[in-house]
C-alpha cells in the first residue's frame, strides 16, 4: 500500500505563486507514475500534470509553462511549482500515483491523496 499526503495549498494573489508537496509512504518503489489533478467548484476533475520514475513529464495545456512537476525520489516526495497563478486554477489539487501511467491519466489511479485547496483571488 501507498498513502500520499498533499500539503502546500493556500491562498495567493494572481501572479504569485505556490508549490505543492505530495509526501509519499508505503511502497514507494512500486510507484512508476505520479501525477496531479485538480477539480474547480461545479467542473469536472482535471490531469494538469505527470511525472514517472523515467523522467518523463507532461502537462496540460492550461499549465504548460507556469507549472512545473517534479520528483525527489530519495524524499518521496513529489511537488508541483505553481507560477503566474490566474483565478481559473482555484481548485481542489489531488495527488495521484499508480504504476501504470495509463491508469493514472485515465483518472484510474491506485493511489490518491485527500486534497488541498487553492485559491487564486485578489
Amino acid at each position: 500500500q501507498v498513502q500520499l499526503m498533499e500539503s502546500g495549498g493556500g491562498l495567493v494573489q494572481p501572479g504569485g505563486s505556490l508549490r505543492l508537496s505530495c509526501a509519499a509512504s508505503g511502497r514507494f518503489f512500486s510507484i512508476n507514475a505520479m501525477g496531479w489533478y485538480r477539480q474547480a467548484p461545479g467542473k469536472q476533475r482535471e490531469l494538469v500534470a505527470t511525472t514517472t520514475s523515467g523522467g518523463s513529464t507532461n502537462y496540460a495545456d492550461s499549465v504548460k509553462g507556469r507549472f512545473t512537476i517534479s520528483r525527489d525520489n530519495a524524499k518521496n516526495t513529489m511537488y508541483l511549482q505553481m507560477n503566474s497563478l490566474k483565478p481559473e486554477d482555484t481548485a481542489v489539487y489531488y495527488c495521484t500515483a499508480d504504476q501504470s501511467l495509463s491508469n493514472l491519466r485515465s483518472g484510474h489511479s491506485d493511489y490518491w491523496g485527500q486534497g488541498t485547496q487553492v485559491t487564486v483571488s485578489s
